[in-house]
């Protein structure tokens, strides 16, 4: 029983790398011919400014930034119902997480039963350009959002962004890695309508070691 678990899990890893490649394809595809509402930052634009204005800091990602989220997880969630309302979605979910290529991607599957919801996130680092670039899969399109949002970690907190649309608006999307420890970590999201100048926090996930 444990030579077949280890086979299944083996089996499991080279499907992740596998799928890990086709992303990566899929990313050079769509940056010769393919095009997204959303636009990350440049390298240069990703390394300057302040966090507390939603941008990175002067540092540079490295393989392994995301190692802290190998592993099974509980993830309690509190979603904004509606923009600049003042009423919140509780609810359950749970996810697990591989490190890959030696720490230069990470992959996370994360599952939210009660909703019948499930999705993948996809982070690689650009070695490049030293900047990580975060995708998303959801389960019901099996279709991976590109470009993603661009980031980096600096002291402890990785903080992503990326320009998007809501309808006709232009927005800024900010999500944030905070809180690590090696039995818990945070996520959460913010949006802004007037270039930065203020944001509106949607959505936090607080992540428990399971």
């Amino acid at each position: 029983m444990t030579d077949t678990l280890s086979e299944l899990q083996q089996q499991r890893r080279t499907v992740l790398q596998t799928a890990a490649g086709l992303a990566i394809s899929q990313l050079a595809a769509a940056s010769i011919g393919g095009a997204s509402a959303a636009t990350p930052a440049s390298p240069e634009a990703a390394r300057s400014g302040s966090q507390a204005d939603g941008k990175v800091g002067a540092s540079d990602g490295r393989p392994g930034d995301f190692d802290f989220l190998a592993g099974n997880w509980k993830i309690s969630h509190r979603r904004l119902k509606t923009a600049g309302g003042s009423e919140w979605d509780e609810f359950e979910g749970e996810a697990t997480c591989w490190t890959i290529l030696g720490g230069v991607g990470s992959v996370e599957e994360l599952r939210i039963p009660a909703r019948k919801f499930a999705g993948m996130g996809l982070r690689l680092l650009d070695v490049k350009s030293r900047i990580w670039n975060d995708f998303w899969v959801n389960a019901q399109s099996g279709v991976l959002t590109t470009p993603g949002q661009t980031g980096i970690f600096e002291n402890g907190v990785g903080t992503f962004g990326a320009d998007d649309m809501d309808g006709d608006m232009p927005i800024k999307v900010r999500g944030v890695w905070d809180r690590i420890t090696p039995k818990s970590c945070r996520w959460h999201q913010a949006v802004s309508s007037d270039g930065g100048e203020t944001w509106e926090a949607n959505w936090f996930m607080d992540w428990v070691r399971a």
